[in-house]
């Protein structure tokens, strides 16, 4: 054999067992498998049809809850809707979700705030924090209501209902954590390149 077989023949091998070992924080997550996975809320299907699954299956309701699923209508711009997790409530009218799919096609993003921005103060508006923007998005996407799980959201992050230190999340090649948050609630990202 010469040194070029040889060489070509290791490259393969190499190559084949680079993509055999691909980190499992690269998974790609569409958001109803995600929210299923960390609220224990077995709905599947779209994100748009899961507040009429959970009809005599689950307790449904406008007020936020931890471990609730906050169940957005589909738009234009999201056409099968959108699923995502109450991790906390900061306040009436703002919590954090914990959910993907969202900033960036695939990526897990946990703990952001979302505003409920509805006349009425029923949750049946909000705005998300969008990490391209780095704040809450400009606009506002119509959600139906919350699907309240019954049990305590499946993850390590909850102890009472309290938001446990974050740990970084890993997308694709960028790890990313929440950095310092200010006096009005607004923290930052922060984020290093592999």
């Amino acid at each position: 054999m010469t040194f070029k077989t040889v060489a070509a023949r290791f490259a393969l091998v190499l190559s084949c067992a680079m993509m055999m070992a691909a980190p499992a924080a690269a998974q790609f997550w569409q958001c109803a498998p995600y929210a299923r996975e960390i609220s224990g809320i077995q709905i599947r299907g779209n994100a748009n049809t899961w507040w009429g699954q959970a009809a005599g299956r689950y307790d449904r309701g406008h007020a936020p809850k931890v471990g609730a699923v906050l169940a957005f209508d589909a738009t234009h711009r999201m056409r099968v809707g959108h699923v995502a997790m109450v991790s906390r409530i900061v306040s009436d009218r703002e919590v954090l979700l914990t959910h993907a799919n969202w900033s960036r096609r695939g990526g897990i993003e946990r703990n952001v705030r979302a505003v409920d921005v509805s006349a009425n103060g029923d949750w049946s508006m909000v705005k998300v924090w969008y990490g391209p923007q780095g704040g809450l998005g400009t606009s506002a996407y119509p959600t139906r209501g919350f699907i309240y799980s019954g049990s305590a959201p499946k993850a390590d992050t909850f102890d009472g209902g309290e938001v446990a230190p974050l740990a970084p999340v890993t997308l694709a090649s960028t790890t990313l954590a929440h950095g310092p948050t200010n006096d009005k609630g607004i923290f930052t990202l922060v984020g290093d390149i592999n």
